[in-house]
C-alpha cells in the first residue's frame, strides 16, 4: 500500500533551491503555459524524493503557489494549471542500460486534489521512473525559474541549460525545435521569417536577460531555407547560478535554528541566508513572528522573502500611518484582490509608461515592489484607485 503525504511543510526534496528535470520530460513541455511549468518543476522538485517510492505527495496550496511566484488565493486559476498538467501527455524516447530503444507515454500528473488547503498529486509509475533517472537531466533553479514572464523563453532556457557544460546544444532540426517551443502544431511558425521574430529573438532576450545563462542562435541552411538551429551556451557572470557550500557555519547560527524551527528544509534554509544575508532573514522572521493568526510561516516567510530585503539598520516594525511602506502594504492588498487576467493587464500598462530598460529590468525582477519604481508605483496606483490611500 503506498504511503499517503504526512506533513505539508517543505520537507524532502524541497530542501533544494533546485530540481533535476529529466529530457524527456523537457522535451514534451513545451505546449505547457508559462504557469503550468514552472507549477510542473516545484511539484517535482516537492516529489523528487519520494518519486520512486510513493504514488502519492503533497504539498500546502498557498506555499506553492508562493513557490511559482502565484502570490493569489485564486485557487480557479491553480485548478486549471493541474488539469492541464494532467491532460498533457509526456512522451519519451530513450536507450535503457543495455542500449535498446524504449518508447513511452504518460499523463504529466496521474491525478491531482486540492482539500483543505493541500495539494495531493500522483505521476504514473512508469514517468516517476524517468523523471528520476539522473543520468540525463536538466537543473532547474526555482529562483531563477520565478524571473521567468515568457513559456517560451523558459522552454528555451531548459532545454540549454543542460548543455552549459559542452557550450552548445548541438543542431537540432526546425521541426524539433517547433516542437520543444510547442508551436509544432502551428503553421504560422513554419515560416522561419515568423518563427524568429515572434519565439527566438524574444526568448534569446528573455533568457539572456534573466537567467544565468548567455545563448546564441545560430543557423544552418538547406538550399536556400534554414533548416536547422543551435545554441551557444556560456555563463553569465552577471547571474550565476546560487551555489551553497555545505559548510557547518551557517547550520550552526541562530537564524539558520530559528528557519529549520519553522519547518523550513536544510538547503532551503542555506539557500535564504546565503542569497538575502542573516540579518535580513532574521528581520522578515520578526516580521513573520509578529503577525498573529499565520497558518503556514513557511509559506509567510517565502512571500515575505519575495517582496524584498528588509534594511537592517532600520527596526522592524509596523509601517507609520501614511508612510510609503504602509502605501506599498495597501498596493498588495489591491493586488490581491484583483483576477489573474487584471493583475497581468496591470503589469502590462505599468510596464509601458516606463521609459529606460533599468527601470522594466528591476520591474520585471521585483514585481510591483520593485524599489526603482517605488515613486512610480504609487502614482499608477493612486490614479488607478485613489480612494484606496484615504
Amino acid at each position: 500500500m503506498a504511503e499517503g503525504p504526512s506533513s505539508t511543510r517543505l520537507t524532502g526534496a524541497l530542501k533544494r533551491g533546485s530540481v533535476k528535470k529529466n529530457v524527456a520530460a523537457i522535451h514534451v513541455s513545451g505546449k505547457l503555459t508559462l504557469l503550468q511549468r514552472k507549477l510542473s518543476n516545484v511539484l517535482l522538485l516537492n516529489a523528487y524524493d519520494t518519486l520512486t517510492t510513493r504514488s502519492q505527495h503533497a504539498i500546502d496550496a498557498r506555499t506553492l503557489c508562493q513557490m511559482i511566484g502565484y502570490n493569489s488565493n485564486d485557487m480557479e486559476t491553480l485548478k486549471t494549471a493541474l488539469r492541464g498538467l494532467a491532460e498533457t501527455v509526456a512522451e519519451w524516447n530513450m536507450l535503457d542500460a543495455a542500449g535498446r530503444e524504449e518508447w513511452g507515454v504518460s499523463s504529466l500528473l496521474s491525478y491531482a486534489k486540492l482539500k483543505d488547503g493541500v495539494c495531493e498529486y500522483g505521476y504514473s509509475a512508469a514517468l516517476a521512473e524517468k523523471l528520476h533517472d539522473p543520468k540525463v537531466f536538466a537543473l532547474i533553479n526555482l529562483d531563477i525559474q520565478r524571473r521567468f514572464t515568457s513559456g517560451h523563453a523558459l522552454a528555451l532556457y531548459e532545454n540549454c541549460f543542460r548543455f552549459v557544460r559542452t557550450g552548445s546544444t548541438g543542431w537540432w532540426s526546425l521541426e524539433l525545435f517547433r516542437r520543444l517551443m510547442g508551436v509544432d502544431d502551428s503553421d504560422y511558425y513554419k515560416s522561419f521569417k515568423h518563427l524568429n521574430a515572434k519565439i527566438i529573438k524574444p526568448a534569446v532576450a528573455e533568457v539572456n536577460r534573466t537567467s544565468d545563462i548567455l545563448v546564441t542562435p545560430e543557423t544552418r541552411k538547406q538550399g536556400r531555407q534554414v533548416a536547422e538551429i543551435r545554441f551557444r551556451i556560456a555563463r553569465n557572470p552577471q547571474l550565476s547560478i546560487l551555489n551553497i557550500d555545505d559548510g557547518g557555519a551557517v547550520r550552526a547560527g541562530p537564524v539558520y535554528a530559528r528557519l529549520r524551527a519553522l519547518g523550513v528544509g536544510d538547503r532551503l534554509a542555506r539557500q535564504w541566508i546565503a542569497e538575502h544575508g542573516e540579518a535580513a532573514v532574521a528581520a522578515k522572521i520578526a516580521y513573520v513572528d509578529g503577525r498573529d493568526g499565520v497558518r503556514s510561516p513557511v509559506g509567510y516567510l517565502t512571500a515575505a522573502l519575495q517582496e524584498g530585503k528588509t534594511p537592517v539598520e532600520e527596526p522592524v516594525s509596523a509601517p507609520e500611518p501614511g508612510s510609503r511602506a504602509e502605501q506599498l502594504r495597501r498596493v498588495q492588498e489591491i493586488i490581491a484582490r484583483r483576477s489573474p487576467t487584471q493583475r497581468d493587464a496591470d503589469r502590462r500598462l505599468f510596464m509601458s509608461q516606463l521609459d529606460s530598460a533599468e527601470a522594466r529590468t528591476d520591474f520585471e525582477r521585483h514585481g510591483w515592489m520593485s524599489p526603482l519604481n517605488a515613486k512610480a508605483i504609487l502614482a499608477f496606483w493612486q490614479e488607478l484607485q485613489p480612494d484606496a490611500f484615504g
